[in-house]
């Protein structure tokens, strides 16, 4: 009895196979998927009242979404290896079984076209891409693509030999490295697609080709006289040679030497392209197995597609409390953030009362959306429509009848309280109050609301439209419906919540000033800027430390240091970034906004490190300087530590909103799956003793807190901790 898939045979012996998982939105491959594929298989191979067959979906939301990543285990035969065999030859025996699967259907004899309906993605294009016809829905807003290496695998069932094979390999490879998506026209003129017809008719389409072609159940390239697109695969043809000679510094400039999927793209494609398509399946499955056994992708899977899918359906939403929809929002401050968040909250579909001090400043706000939807070329109704959402003001008294407040305005105490009463004012109490100070404790800011229960803080990233993290801040009295109501927002405006206790600069402020601070330490030692800088990068943050304090502001950086001086008097205890960036605020340099911090901006041209960087701050280059790896050491585990603390400290409640939080929030490397779940990986134990090492040579910013001891101690993890708090 088929559980996944449904089959029809009609009058004319075509095999209607209609794949509709139980208990799933989208189609996702499964142990029964596969199961049921394998029947129908052999009933295509063994039936003679079968002439071939159609794959369709059953769901209106798409064709297929890939593989099941939360039951990886599973589907890859996870477990213990049967006796007399090792993990590794085990594991590989599970990854090929879906690649095998595939090439079974392509090579039964008989003709198989998909039928697409909707999106494609992942394992989802590989089960159409092994089928010898493929008609696809007439719809611009369907997607094919393999999207794998975004979260640290690549296609596995065949997607890396199919694909060159049918487009090329030069264009293939950019699909595969990037993770990109085509559209039904563009697959095809790629011949990813041999018809786009409107989306009733693609099973008749389909049951027509197989109607029509009795003996089409064979694959171009299981024909004698195949050629690949572009060119053969062989060291005679010097395309081939230079394609993966340009590809590798590619994906070294994209990618580093840190991530495991894009060499193992080009490895499987290289190789698999230049032998026939049994062994081509089977190198690709040698490689997918490489890349699945080491934790990375793990990690990976985890953190950017599980953790993050959980968030974003409220995994830390308070029970019992009904949905709290947002109608209509009052935004406190117009300059860059607020501008930001009102773009995306228009966009959702909701009104906003854009208020700043004055009706230009607020108008100007307003133009940061037109700007932008322009940008975009969107049609001009269209933008329209979300413009007429946003009213531009400087009078309070229109914030009447707003039920979420979220404040943008200086990161000053005292600013933030006179908006805060004057707000209060006109709404009352029992609107939610939301703030989006990036460094002031919530729970000091809430005094100025008259009921706390209802202040919280909706800290975003800038620029707004782009970053997808919200970080969500709980006061000492937030309350539960505050909590609800923010997190409601952030599901209406389509970003990534993480919730967090409150403190000085929360978790992301908190942690990621910390990765800057140290950079700012080693170039007050007198390390080289550049060898600072590029560290950075190799080791998988975005952009160096220097080059993201000259972005975020010099003079911002300043004004934060002295308000925590001020806030915490004899408490403070200054750090060795303080004295370099003091000198900075007294030569003016306030970075990019300025056109000169740590970088050099020259108009028209491209930024550089400023050449006098090292004899101003630290009166010249050391005489001793420190390896790459020690750079890379200081910058990563001083970040590792406060995650650490932050945790420690109740700060961070769950290892994933602190891995979420790094990866969205600051741009830790992705590869690690986050500081957690990188931790976790090298071993808690390994973690102190580097720590104990680093403090012993650098000072206690480094000095793990108990609760690393007390976990190494036991050999506990991050991930088992919470494991067992969930169970």
């Amino acid at each position: 009895m088929t559980t996944a898939i449904h089959t029809e045979l009609d009058a004319d012996g075509i095999l209607l196979l209609t794949i509709d998982v139980p208990g799933q939105s989208m189609n996702v491959i499964t142990p029964e998927v596969q199961a049921d594929l394998a029947a129908a298989i052999e009933r295509l191979k063994t039936d003679d009242a079968v002439k071939g067959a159609v794959l369709t979906s059953g769901k209106a939301s798409g064709f297929m979404a890939g593989a099941d990543l939360k039951g990886m285990g599973a589907l890859f035969g996870g477990g213990a290896a049967p006796e007399g065999k090792s993990k590794m030859a085990a594991l590989f025996d599970g990854v090929f079984g879906l690649n095998k699967l595939l090439r079974d259907l392509e090579t039964c004899g008989k003709p198989v076209a998909a039928a697409v309906n909707g999106l494609a993605l992942g394992g989802g294009l590989e089960f159409i891409l092994a089928c010898h016809y493929r008609v696809i829905a007439d719809n611009p807003k369907i997607t094919l693509g393999l999207p794998e290496i975004m979260v640290g695998l690549f296609p596995g069932a065949g997607g890396t030999q199919r694909l060159p094979r049918l487009m090329g390999i030069q264009p293939a490879l950019m699909y595969l490295l990037q993770g990109k998506n085509m559209n039904p026209q563009e697959a095809l003129g790629f011949g990813v697609a041999q018809a786009v017809v409107p989306s009733d008719q693609i099973i008749a389409t389909a049951k027509a080709w197989v109607k029509a072609n009795p003996n089409g159940g064979v694959q171009p390239w299981d024909t004698k006289n195949f050629k690949m697109p572009g060119g053969p695969a062989t060291a005679l043809n010097p395309n081939f040679a230079q394609i993966f000679v340009g590809g590798t510094a590619m994906t070294h400039v994209n990618a580093g030497d840190n991530m495991n999927a894009p060499k193992a793209i080009l490895s499987a494609v290289y190789e698999g392209t230049q032998v026939p398509m049994d062994t081509a399946i089977r190198i690709e499955s040698k490689y997918f197995a490489k890349v699945v056994a080491d934790p990375q992708a793990g990690n990976m899977i985890r953190s950017l597609f599980v953790s993050k899918q959980a968030a974003e359906k409220g995994a830390r939403r308070p029970k019992g409390i009904a949905p709290m929809p947002t109608k209509k929002i009052g935004m406190l401050g117009a300059g860059l953030m607020g501008a930001g968040v009102a773009m995306v909250t228009a966009q959702a579909g909701i009104e906003v009362v854009l208020l700043d001090r004055d009706l230009a400043a607020a108008e100007k706000g307003k133009q940061y959306t037109a700007d932008r939807l322009a940008k975009k070329r969107m049609d001009p109704a269209k933008a329209q429509i979300i413009l007429d959402r946003i009213k531009p003001t400087s009078d309070y008294a229109d914030l009447a009848g707003c039920d979420l407040i979220i404040e943008a305005v200086f990161e000053t105490r005292e600013i933030k309280a006179d908006v805060t009463k004057a707000t209060e004012a006109v709404v009352g109490p029992d609107v939610i109050f939301g703030s989006n100070t990036s460094t002031l404790p919530i729970t000091g800011l809430a005094k100025a609301w008259s009921k706390p229960a209802n202040f919280i803080g909706i800290h975003f990233f800038s620029p707004v439209e782009r970053m997808p993290l919200v970080e969500i801040i709980v006061g000492k009295e937030t309350g539960p419906e505050a909590i609800a109501k923010a997190l409601d927002y952030v599901a209406a405006i389509r970003k990534t919540p993480i919730v967090v206790n409150d403190s000085r600069g929360f978790y992301t402020s908190r942690c990621f000033g910390t990765y800057v601070q140290e950079g700012l330490s080693l170039l007050g030692e007198g390390t080289v800027p550049a060898l600072i800088e590029n560290v950075g990068k190799q080791m998988g943050m975005p952009v160096g430390p220097l080059a993201v304090n000259d972005e975020v502001g010099l003079d911002l950086s300043y004004k934060v240091g002295q308000q925590t001086k001020a806030d915490l008097g004899d408490a403070y205890k200054p750090g060795p970034a303080d004295g370099v960036i003091t000198k900075m605020h007294e030569l003016g340099r306030q970075g990019r906004k300025n056109a000169k911090g740590f970088y050099v901006y020259p108009e028209g041209g491209k930024k550089h490190l400023w050449p006098e960087l090292a004899a101003t701050v630290a009166g010249g280059l050391a005489a001793d300087q420190p390896s790459a790896a020690e750079v890379k050491e200081r910058l990563l585990y001083r970040q590792l530590v406060e995650c650490a603390r932050c945790f420690a400290e109740g700060v961070l409640e769950t290892p994933q909103d602190g891995d979420l939080g790094a990866i969205f929030g600051w741009g830790f490397a992705p590869f690690t799956g986050g500081p957690f779940s990188h931790m976790d990986t090298v071993g808690i134990a390994n973690v102190v003793a580097t720590l104990d090492r680093l403090a012993q040579a650098h000072g206690e910013r480094f000095a793990p807190p108990q609760l690393l001891r007390d976990m190494a101690a036991r050999g506990d993890s991050f991930y088992a901790m919470a494991a067992k708090q969930a169970a």
